[in-house]
């Protein structure tokens, strides 16, 4: 709304998140996701391994975004841009983060918080796709970034089950590339929330596809053990 962009644009900091750094980022994530995804030891593996993949997609989407939105910003190309994008950030994460942690989580009661924590991501994406179909889905370039459409007052509850769901599952894993996975995400969205919270999903993400690298380590580690562990 109007009035939304008012509120943005008083209390906003800028970023230069422009379109060269989404494609830059979409570029690197790919490459690491493939990286990561040749090196697997079995399928369970596989949803972690792509998570640099799936944030390069991701990127890759708000780039186009970038690119469409001085030219049509009403138009249907940045309709369908905003909405991919809004499902990948609010209702794809939540669910498939604490999922993917899971799949590879040795430790039984580590693995059950993580279920539970995917539940809880089920409810959160359910609110906020539901939120997604049947509101006005807008973005806008503000301040060197994009900011989206959303409601102004989300309940603190859902807000903090998001958190949970996004970041928790990573903290509590076994694995410490994982862990570390989760506390570069869970920093990356303290430093958004209080410096460029009006683009709070787009930096966050921008922050997280970055932070996914890591995980390449995790991957390349294993493999270098299983080859060590064949080779006696």
């Amino acid at each position: 709304s109007a009035r939304t962009r008012e509120v943005y644009a008083a209390r906003g900091a800028a970023m230069p998140t422009q379109p060269p750094a989404s494609f830059v980022a979409a570029g690197i994530t790919g490459v690491i996701g493939i990286a990561c995804l040749t090196k697997t030891q079995n399928a369970r593996e596989v949803p972690l391994a792509s998570m640099p993949l799936l944030f390069s997609m991701q990127q890759a989407i708000e780039g186009l975004l970038w690119l469409q939105l001085p030219v049509a910003p009403h138009g249907p190309e940045a309709s369908l841009l905003t909405f991919v994008f809004l499902v990948y950030a609010k209702v794809f994460w939540p669910i498939y983060a604490p999922l993917a942690a899971a799949l590879v989580e040795p430790d039984r009661q580590r693995r059950g918080v993580m279920l539970a924590l995917v539940a809880g991501g089920v409810a959160v994406g359910l609110y906020f796709l539901s939120d997604i179909v049947s509101a006005k889905r807008e973005a806008w370039i503000l301040g060197g970034h994009i900011v989206y459409e959303s409601k102004d007052h989300l309940p603190l509850g859902l807000a903090a089950l998001y958190m949970l769901a996004t970041c928790a599952a990573p903290l509590i894993s076994s694995h410490r590339a994982i862990r570390l996975l989760g506390a570069l995400v869970l920093a990356g969205a303290s430093v958004t929330y209080a410096f460029y919270w009006q683009a709070f999903s787009s930096v966050w993400c921008f922050f997280a596809a970055v932070a996914s690298g890591v995980l390449y380590h995790h991957f390349a580690e294993r493999a270098r053990l299983a080859t060590a562990l064949r080779s006696h």
